[in-house]
């Protein structure tokens, strides 16, 4: 061939081993080659997590626009970036030998943190972030952009136990510190470490030459792979993993799909024989979607709209499927109960007369004692909920309220004697206390719970937040300054918290989880 084969890559350190590999190959066939570098969006935008760009093929269109203007003639990409179908007029021309298909976790100092509760991982791969908190659900993760390079710094910088890697852009660069190790366990990205090269459809002749190093056996693979993703509908977006590999005239594989909170996963694993695998992923892809795939996905593809509505409290599935279709919604738990040690000194004398605000403050008593040793005369209780959690566990309640400045009013004029004991949280409201304090009520406090808070930043694409109690608001207010935002509270109390700091506050008709859910419903109809 007379023609310099115009070779387009990313110009990032790796991306650019992997096209010297190609270029090496062709002209060891005789070929004269030239290296075309180009940025693309996914090098540029180092601010915010793949998934977040809002494009599949972030790392490939770049190149695929300079084939189709004519400014390369090949382009060299890592196959696990590429989006399973590609641009009309471009297709794949050859995969070379595969690399290293695990991944890698880079950790510092030493690995104590995998039997510990509280450890940091970082990585900007969801895939990698749900099969991690699958397995170390009570880990933290937190995003990781950059090249090989960068990434290895940010880990330096940082105060996290380790981050994760491709491992065969580690070796590949020579970059692999001593205190690594591969994640047998991890099922990989579909197609990771494998390198492919895509021409014009119409160009033969460079089709031809490419074909000359592709690699049989990693074509087969990866393009078993890539079909199973394809049939799964997922991306960059979707926390799908699938590895395929050729042995003894037998082909293997495994695939999985994840919950973005790694809670849920489905796995298959099937062989078949070489030359009998054209269904093979087509047959797990299904198998995947049966049990319970289809829903996984529905969640999937709707939690990467723009988030509407958050809740500071994690909603249960039942309770997400209360939504309409307008609503896109998150939840976080922004407060963090901690149960207190109580002694029997806070039973003796057994008091008369009680005040239980809250189901913590249930869990908390019955965590200390026995039912049968809290014996109370008279229990009064602030929420429905709470009260049927008392007469369930406890025994009879003699009065309920909605919020505690009710039930405080309705105490100074119907108590019987002049004291009362208050299982309460560390952070609680005044009025209660206070009034019955005016009113020559003598009030006992015991914290039963300490209330800590433990908000995430939100989104700005977030048009409402959805609060339980003054703390969550003011826990909010701890990592959040944006007010304008529409308040949706459970009830009058913490409608009151959340008018210091929202224009447009909106309070449930019904104190209960269901009732804010109606209420922004309603507000987006």
């Amino acid at each position: 061939m007379s023609k310099t084969i115009r070779i387009g890559t990313r110009d990032s350190e790796l991306a650019l081993w992997q096209a010297k590999t190609v270029q090496s190959q062709l002209e060891h066939l005789g070929h004269k080659t030239q290296l075309v570098p180009v940025k693309s969006t996914g090098d540029i935008v180092l601010d915010k997590p793949i998934y977040e760009l809002g494009i599949t093929g972030v790392f490939t269109k770049t190149l695929d626009i300079a084939m189709l203007n004519g400014e390369i003639d090949i382009a060299v990409h890592s196959l696990k970036d590429v989006p399973t179908l590609l641009p009309k007029g471009i297709v794949q021309a050859a995969v070379l030998k595969r690399g290293n298909v695990r991944d890698c976790l880079v950790f510092k100092n030493n690995e104590e943190f995998l039997s510990q509760r509280d450890a940091v991982i970082a990585t900007g791969s969801l895939r990698r972030r749900a099969q991690w908190l699958n397995r170390y659900p009570t880990h933290t993760i937190v995003g990781l952009r950059g090249n090989v390079n960068s990434r290895l710094q940010k880990l330096e910088d940082n105060d996290w136990n380790g981050a994760i890697f491709a491992a065969a852009g580690l070796g590949r660069l020579n970059m692999k510190p001593e205190e690594s190790f591969n994640l047998e366990w991890m099922i990989p990205a579909p197609a990771q470490g494998a390198i492919m090269i895509t021409a014009l459809e119409t160009d033969e002749e460079t089709r031809a030459i490419c074909a000359e190093i592709n690699h049989e056996d990693t074509q087969i693979a990866t393009s078993i792979e890539r079909e199973f993703l394809n049939r799964l509908e997922g991306g960059c977006s979707a926390p799908i993993g699938a590895l395929a590999f050729v042995k003894d005239e037998e082909v293997h594989f495994q695939g999985i799909l994840l919950s973005l909170d790694g809670s849920k996963k489905i796995e298959v694993q099937r062989t078949v024989a070489l030359g009998k695998h054209d269904e093979l992923a087509q047959f797990c892809a299904d198998y995947i979607i049966e049990r319970g795939g289809k829903r996984l996905m529905d969640d999937l593809k709707k939690s990467s709209q723009a988030v509407t509505i958050f809740s500071t409290k994690t909603l249960t599935d039942d309770q997400k499927q209360l939504f309409h279709d307008a609503v896109v919604s998150d939840s976080s738990d922004f407060i963090k109960i901690s149960l207190n040690r109580m002694t029997h000194k806070v039973l003796r004398p057994m008091p008369k007369n009680v005040i239980i605000s809250s189901k913590n403050a249930v869990e908390a008593l019955l965590t200390n004692f026995a039912p049968q040793e809290l014996q109370f005369e008279n229990i009064y209780c602030v929420g429905r909920r709470t009260k049927r959690l008392v007469e369930r566990k406890i025994g009879p309640v003699k009065h309920t309220e909605n919020n505690a400045k009710a039930l405080a009013e309705y105490l100074v004029d119907y108590i019987e004697g002049t004291q009362v004991t208050y299982f309460c949280s560390d952070i609680r409201l005044e009025a209660l206390p206070k009034i019955l304090k005016d009113n020559q009520i003598e009030v006992n406090e015991v914290t039963a719970y300490e209330t800590k808070y433990d908000a995430v930043k939100i989104k700005d694409t977030v048009k409402g937040v959805m609060f339980y109690s003054p703390s969550t608001v003011q826990s909010y207010k701890q990592e959040n300054e944006n007010d304008d935002i529409t308040a949706f509270c459970i009830g009058e109390t913490t409608a009151k918290e959340a008018r210091r700091h929202f224009k447009d506050v909106r309070v449930a008709k019904v104190p209960t989880v269901e009732s804010v859910i109606a209420l922004v419903n309603q507000y987006f109809e």
